[in-house]
């Protein structure tokens, strides 16, 4: 059982549902139609064509149907010469599809993540700021689109093949970012908003899942889970300033072969009141130059605000 999130464990909930014998003859089952028809010699992840066709397995699905993740995990903050604060729980929901182009595959991606209270695991419209000792306003990241184009060939962190480990039926695929780039919201201008001229953040991942499943040409969205972990400056909505701090998220990525259904009751019910597009991917593709992220969705409502009271002023 997840000790993060009780509610958040599929397969009691399934074993429940369904019964022991039901569960385990379901899951022999799926396990025997999964068995790789091609020999492991055969399956070189060198080559950038088997490469990528394992990464899209584990990341999506081949056949273009949607795929839905949920995240769950926590944001610490580390403080110099002060400490280190557990801050919130935190649970994401990503949901994309693939479609194929001739220079790759595009994802299309959405994704929402949840600010939560450490103790209580409520989630959050307002928190008190330790270190400010007042309350602020929080900003769930609301990312809508996050695409991008899986590339046969070429250069960057986007094109194939990508780097890998692989041990036994384990296969793990490793993504590191390492961002650095002016900041939207610079301090001259933002200053409660902003830690410095620049963005400074990375973003490190680990995907994982069995060659088994990759090798099997019968399935086109294998089982899989991610790590990620973010280490990067102050929220903007913490009202932090350029105080010195930095941010460190840590969550595990699980691919819900049921869907959404298969997310906890507590967080479905209030996706669905509050953020319902996040439980399907987009369907219109957007260039990846337009994609979101939580500085900018921010930047935009804070503009709108001022320009509304100056408006009214």
């Amino acid at each position: 059982m997840s000790f993060l999130y009780p509610e958040f464990d599929v397969d009691r909930r399934r074993a429940i549902a369904l019964g022991a014998t039901a569960l385990a003859g379901f899951t022999l089952g799926r396990a025997q139609a999964q068995e790789a028809s091609t020999p492991v010699s055969e399956w070189d992840l060198d080559d950038p064509a088997v490469n990528l066709s394992t990464l899209l397995k584990f990341r999506a699905d081949t056949s273009g149907a949607d795929v839905i993740a949920a995240f769950p995990g926590e944001a610490w903050c580390m403080v110099p010469d002060r400490g280190n604060y557990r801050l919130f729980k935190t649970f994401g929901i990503g949901a994309s599809h693939i479609e194929e182009r001739p220079e790759g595959w595009r994802i299309y991606h959405r994704e929402v993540l949840y600010y939560m209270d450490p103790n209580t695991n409520e989630i959050l419209s307002r928190w008190r700021n330790p270190f400010l000792e007042r309350d602020v306003e929080v900003f769930h990241i609301a990312n809508d689109p996050v695409n991008g184009t899986f590339l046969r060939e070429g250069e960057g962190v986007l094109a194939a093949p990508y780097p890998y480990v692989a041990y036994g039926d384990d296969i793990i695929f490793q993504w590191n970012f390492y961002i650095f780039h002016e900041n939207e919201m610079p301090p001259d201008e933002y200053p409660l908003y902003s830690q410095g001229r620049f963005q400074q953040h990375a973003e490190l991942w680990g995907v994982q899942g069995r060659r088994s499943q990759a090798m099997n040409p019968d399935v086109t969205s294998a089982t899989a889970t991610t790590s990620w972990t973010r280490v990067g400056q102050w929220l903007p909505w913490m009202e932090m300033g350029n105080r010195p701090g930095i941010m460190v998220y840590h969550s595990h990525t699980y691919k819900l072969m049921g869907g959404a259904q298969d997310l906890p009751r507590s967080i479905l019910d209030y996706t669905e009141k509050n953020y319902p597009a996040y439980l399907e991917s987009p369907k219109e593709w957007v260039n990846p130059r337009n994609n979101q992220s939580s500085y900018t969705v921010f930047k935009r409502t804070i503009d709108k605000r001022r320009a509304d009271a100056a408006k009214a002023g």
